[in-house]
């Protein structure tokens, strides 16, 4: 559950930014597939991938997982 939230949360801010996925798997240097594995939540970034995404999309590691209407 979490991941998937985690994907759609960094698809959401990749699209905000009017990047593709092309652009964002170049940034940080990895493959368009595996974004398009971490936007489905198939598969989840490591700690250093986490730091990697939230560079490359402008936000702190920890935005990364303020999902919208999640409870506390």
């Amino acid at each position: 559950m979490l991941q998937k939230k985690l994907g759609l949360r960094i698809a959401g801010l990749r699209r905000s930014q009017s990047l593709t996925q092309e652009q964002l798997a170049e940034v940080i240097s990895c493959s368009v597939e595996f974004i398009s594995l971490v936007e489905r939540g198939v598969n989840a970034p490591s700690v250093a991938g986490l730091e990697k995404f939230a560079k490359a999309l402008n936000v702190e590691v920890r935005d990364l997982f303020t999902f919208e209407g999640s409870r506390r």
